[in-house]
């Protein structure tokens, strides 16, 4: 699971916008956003900067006893 259709929607982006601006297809942000992809570090750290975000935010799994 990661968050990046949260930050995308917070940012007010939709997912063509979004993979244009960090130069991917949009299929990609998709299949991200739906948990059928796991994006390379470089693409990860993109999207971070471009969603005004980190890497722990967008993709860090919290356990529910750690919360």
């Amino acid at each position: 699971m990661n968050n990046v259709r949260i930050f995308r929607e917070k940012e007010g982006l939709s997912q063509f916008a979004l993979a244009k601006e960090i130069g991917v297809a949009r299929q990609t942000i998709n299949l991200i956003e739906n948990n059928k992809y796991n994006p390379s570090l470089d693409l990860c750290i993109k999207l971070a900067k471009r969603l005004n975000s980190d890497l722990n935010e967008l993709f860090w799994e919290e356990k529910a006893d750690e919360k």
